[in-house]
């Protein structure tokens, strides 16, 4: 009897339950989608700005070089000082951000990097831009890691390869817009006050940003990283096979997205606005491949075979870019390039993560972009210093394909240490 028929008391008590959570659940869906929607948004739309003038120096150093009477020794110098101190705070940026949450590091560093390429636009001499690079790519480094902890934080674990590619989608969005606007602006104002405009654009963002933007909670149990957890990262050595493969990608990224425009004016004769639509086509074919990429690596489940699979391409296209004779066939092998560029972006950021911890996201994060940009630096200075002794690009990007080989075997190692690690995880 009281199985079938409840007492009153008990229904009165009971009966409300359900309808009250969900009434309750509803409106907290429907906030914390709004929420991640707008601040995916901004994100994506910050990385567009901060395009325009990230890529700006590539795309205007033929003019930059002209107007400050530099070699290109030392337009690679302008390029590595940046990615010095980049690369420098990448750990320091990661960490802040798993301590003290992402969105106020990513609004200072947009604001700080804006407002520097604003006064790049202002300085007549080769040593000052040195220094302003420098001071620069500081406050870039507080963008990266907290930006790509920002965007994983909203997504489910299964996604959020997915979600970490879609942070480079902005950036390449940003280098399509100028590489189609940037030359006829720099033909009619001069890259001065095109470089300003495009900082000013910077700056208005970052402000919209830290007035919209929203920050998700902690949602993982455990207690906030402290110096010792990061320092135990170390013993991991799977962050330093990482890290590896992310000094080889940020070489062959560097090599591509800094200097070709430079190969294309100085070594085939291109102009600077056909460079600037060769730029635009290859950032149109990299932006959507960083998504895809993610989700072929989710799909899959397996991001080594997609790591592994790209370099053994990009070990083939960057020969081919400095011996194809005939432009339709140059412009193919540009194309494939800048597919797989970065296609495996999401897959090799999310390892570490998916091993050690959405809690440790902003510092793995950040070892692996330091890994990242010391190969950037290099490659930014050894091959203008190529192009100033031997005339030519040729032996900079025959020595980029080797290191895409050894990113092969490197993928192959990551392969049998995730297979490991998980393996032990289950049991």
């Amino acid at each position: 009897m009281r199985k079938d028929h409840p007492t009153p008391a008990a229904a009165a008590t009971a009966a409300p339950r359900h309808p009250r959570k969900t009434a309750a659940s509803v409106p907290a869906a429907q906030s914390l989608k709004r929420d991640r929607v707008t601040g995916t948004t901004l994100v994506i739309l910050c990385q567009v700005f901060h395009g325009l003038t990230f890529g700006g120096i590539a795309l205007f150093l033929p003019l930059i070089r002209d107007d400050l009477q530099m070699t290109f020794s030392q337009g690679g110098m302008l390029s590595a000082a940046a990615t010095l101190s980049y690369g420098l705070g990448q750990i320091p940026a990661g960490y802040l951000s798993d301590r003290f949450g992402p969105k106020r590091l990513f609004y200072i560093g947009l604001l700080g990097w804006s407002a520097l390429s604003l006064s790049l636009g202002l300085i007549h001499t080769f040593s000052l831009a040195v220094f302003n690079q420098l001071a620069a790519g500081a406050f870039r480094a507080l963008m990266f890691a907290p930006g790509l902890s920002l965007l994983a934080s909203w997504f489910p674990r299964e996604r959020r390869a997915t979600a970490m590619s879609l942070y480079m989608v902005g950036g390449f969005s940003g280098t399509i817009l100028l590489s189609l606007v940037g030359p006829l602006l720099a033909k009619h104002m001069g890259w001065r006050v095109t470089f300003i405009c495009f900082a000013l654009l910077g700056i208005a963002g970052a402000l919209v940003f830290r007035s919209l933007a929203r920050e998700r909670g902690r949602h993982e149990a455990g207690p906030q990283i402290g110096m010792l957890d990061a320092l135990h990262l170390l013993e991991h050595r799977i962050l330093w096979v990482c890290g590896g493969i992310q000094f080889i990608r940020f070489s062959v990224v560097t090599a591509f997205t800094f200097w070709l425009p430079s190969l294309l004016v100085a070594d085939r004769g291109f102009s600077l606005e056909a460079a600037g639509l060769v730029a635009a086509m290859s950032a149109a074919f990299t932006a959507p491949s960083n998504t895809f990429g993610g989700y072929v690596s989710d799909r899959l489940k397996n991001p080594p075979l997609v790591i592994g699979g790209s370099l053994a391409v990009l070990a083939c296209t960057s020969t081919l870019l400095v011996v194809a004779d005939s432009t339709p066939i140059l412009l193919i092998v540009i194309a494939i390039s800048s597919i797989f560029l970065q296609f495996y972006f999401g897959p090799l950021f999310f390892v570490p993560v998916e091993l050690l911890g959405q809690r440790t996201a902003g510092t793995t994060t950040g070892f692996s972009n330091l890994f990242a940009n010391l190969g950037g630096l290099l490659t930014a200075y050894v091959l203008g210093v190529v192009k100033d002794q031997a005339g030519t690009f040729t032996w900079g990007f025959v020595g980029i394909s080797v290191m895409c080989i050894v990113g092969v075997v490197l993928s192959m190692v990551l392969a049998r240490m995730r297979s490991r690690t998980l393996a032990a995880r289950n049991t």
